[in-house]
């Protein structure tokens, strides 16, 4: 996983953590349960899962992340771990991840670490994106590449978008027992107002510009945002076109 700006994730991206409210929900943590937030990013979910009286963990892959939730949390724990190769002692009752499983781009060994993870009737419930996530975004930095550099770039893309069955599939393979999966549609407000797409890509996107001249980059993101203008900027706001897969899996 490319490590975040974690200034800008957190003055620029809150919209990451903020729509997760009702997937906590879903969690419906209770009093006393072990829980594992897996890529918990700078905590404030972990903080709201710890809020039912649950004892929770947060891990995440960027140090940084890592050192930005325990300034805004110190009561709570959190460690640097590899969601493709983390181990505790102690088994959780529950596993919860958001936005972040997409990033982990060998999910074979993420969901291994996560069964080892889990008690017996221990439950994974987790949103990433899914197939098709992000696509008029993708397309239109391809495009953009294409046309300035003469040249297609799409060796960098850093992410894993399964769809519902490829992932529930992955899930029982493993020994789970999927009770719920699904793919919605989310079109997802950028903040920042006319810099918000501009923003966005250079926090999440920028492995597709690894290969683009520093000083073509500005080039790039103005051809994808002029391309991407009459679809997805409205009134004064840009959106993502987000696709969302929503799991809740037990461990049998």
């Amino acid at each position: 996983m490319s490590h975040l700006d974690v200034s800008l994730y957190e003055s620029k991206h809150s919209f990451v953590w903020k729509y997760a409210a009702d997937l906590i929900e879903l969690l419906s943590p209770k009093e006393g349960e072990g829980i594992l937030d897996l890529g918990c990013g700078t905590g404030h979910l972990t903080h709201q899962i710890a809020a039912s009286g649950a004892t929770v963990v947060g891990i995440d892959s960027d140090p940084a992340m890592i050192a930005e939730a325990r300034k805004n949390y110190p009561k709570l724990r959190f460690e640097v771990g590899d969601g493709e190769n983390f181990r505790f002692t102690e088994p959780f009752d529950a596993v919860y991840s958001n936005a972040a499983i997409h990033w982990m781009t060998e999910p074979g060994r993420v969901v291994a670490c996560i069964w080892r993870s889990l008690k017996p009737g221990g439950r994974l419930v987790a949103e990433f994106g899914g197939k098709g996530n992000v696509q008029a975004i993708i397309a239109a930095i391809y495009s953009a590449i294409e046309t300035l550099l003469c040249a297609p770039n799409q060796e960098h893309h850093p992410w894993y978008f399964p769809s519902v069955g490829e992932y529930s599939a992955l899930l029982e393979d493993h020994g789970f027992r999927v009770t719920y999966a699904a793919l919605f549609d989310r079109l997802t407000p950028l903040e920042s107002g006319e810099e918000g797409l501009h923003h966005w890509i250079e926090m999440f996107g920028s492995d597709f510009l690894i290969e683009v001249p520093a000083e073509k980059r500005s080039d790039v993101i103005r051809l994808v945002e002029n391309r991407l203008r009459p679809d997805l900027y409205r009134e004064g706001t840009w959106f993502a076109d987000y696709k969302r897969i929503r799991v809740v899996a037990v461990k049998e």
